[in-house]
């Protein structure tokens, strides 16, 4: 394990705090992308360009009655909308944002990742469990369904890219795309990741948990106050942190493409105000597909759902990571 620095302390403050204002730009983004996509004006009263609508949405938020069910567990209904947010905050701890900007550089940080991203679905299904409510209790168990279903195939697409660098190190997977990005060398891995991290933000069309034609509102129907507004949070917080992570495991990091064969030298901090910006940029466009894909794809089916998981997207991901292993083997030496 790396030795943890001022920088490192610098880095993961920087990161928490770019991380949940990150979550206020991106429902405001939503809200104007959806808006152009429909063909719509979007939010243009609350300050110029409709930009202090977000600060609208927290203080209504906060002004409403906070209302928990008699017949709940009033415990559960207060820990659970803490989970999700908790988990997301825990990731920014391993992903670099540029040459030797991160918190801390561990040996399993691809574990760790894993690991904390798969307790996400707890808040979820105790959301569901605690509101004592089968519209909440059927979101909970969805989501604990869809979560098992997609975390596997996920596991896979990430396991083929460990496979080129052989680390499990994150620093070190961002390192090595400094020529060749891993969605070049991996295309299957990455797009098999791709629709597996939509499913796991439960996202449209993977939003079976949420589904207001069949469950009300699902996991959240007896939520209210900042109670539902964290899940809200959550949500946008785990668009983003997944965008990262596909920024990091497929598409280079902070590494512009090739940039190994004609970017020349460059001082610290210039180099650190690159990466930042390439990193940020790359984020930006995936959190900005994530909203194009809500707003033109419509909900799949709960069947659908679980049979492009288990009959379409894991075979694949099984047989890609053998095939790159194979070629990696025999041929690549």
């Amino acid at each position: 394990m790396a030795e943890v620095t001022l920088t490192s302390y610098i880095v993961l403050g920087v990161g928490l705090f770019m991380l949940l204002n990150s979550a206020a730009i991106a429902v405001y983004a939503e809200r104007r992308v959806a808006a152009f996509i429909q063909y719509r004006v979007g939010p243009n009263r609350v300050g110029p360009l409709g930009l202090l609508q977000p600060i609208a949405d927290v203080l209504k938020l906060i002004l409403k009655e906070d209302v928990t069910p008699d017949k709940g567990n009033k415990v559960l209904h207060t820990v659970a909308p803490m989970i999700p947010v908790v988990t997301a905050l825990l990731t920014v701890a391993v992903i670099p944002f540029g040459e030797g900007l991160y918190a801390t550089d561990i040996n399993a940080g691809v574990l760790y990742l894993l690991a904390v991203a798969s307790l996400g679905v707890y808040g979820v299904t105790l959301a569901g469990w605690a509101s004592n409510s089968k519209y909440s209790l059927l979101g909970g168990l969805r989501a604990a369904a869809q979560m098992i279903s997609y975390e596997l195939p996920l596991g896979m697409a990430v396991a083929s890219v460990v496979l080129f660098v052989g680390s499990l190190s994150v620093v070190d997977i961002a390192a090595a795309q400094e020529n060749w990005w891993f969605a070049f060398l991996n295309p299957l891995g990455a797009i098999i990741f791709i629709i597996a991290a939509f499913a796991e933000s439960n996202r449209t069309p993977f939003d079976l948990v949420e589904a207001e034609q069949e469950l009300v509102g699902g996991f959240h129907t007896e939520y209210s106050s900042m109670k539902f507004g964290m899940f809200f949070l959550a949500e946008y917080m785990h668009v983003v942190i997944n965008s990262m992570l596909m920024t990091t495991f497929f598409f280079g990091s902070y590494h512009l493409p090739f940039a190994g064969y004609w970017l020349p030298e460059l001082s610290p901090l210039v180099k650190g105000i690159l990466d930042v910006s390439v990193f940020t940029a790359k984020t930006a466009f995936f959190v900005f597909f994530f909203i194009w894909v809500r707003w033109t794809i419509p909900r799949f089916k709960y069947n659908q759902v679980m049979k492009l998981g288990w009959s379409r997207l894991l075979p694949l991901s099984i047989i890609n990571f053998f095939v790159i292993a194979a070629i990696l083997f025999f041929i690549v030496g």
